[in-house]
């Protein structure tokens, strides 16, 4: 498919050179710049771990997991 783009000069001649020195074409250098970014933005984001509040080895005194809403408050509070 053929599509026009307004590109910065500066950043087409680094695509240029760095396409001629790994003997490819641009079309396939900027094929591949930006599948690699689609692909990134693509992918779920990691899963992240939250550090329940503890004390001695158990849940802090008031924290009940039972209250999603109130450990949240916590959690938020606790930074």
């Amino acid at each position: 498919m053929r599509t026009t783009l307004n590109l910065d000069d500066d950043l087409v001649a680094r695509a240029k050179a760095l396409a001629a020195r790994r003997g490819r074409s641009l079309t396939s250098l900027m094929e591949d710049a930006l599948r690699a970014v689609l692909d990134r933005e693509g992918r779920p984001p990691k899963a992240s771990t939250v550090d329940l509040p503890i004390g001695s080895g158990r849940l802090r005194r008031g924290v009940s997991l039972d209250d999603n809403a109130a450990t949240r408050d916590l959690m938020d509070d606790l930074g």
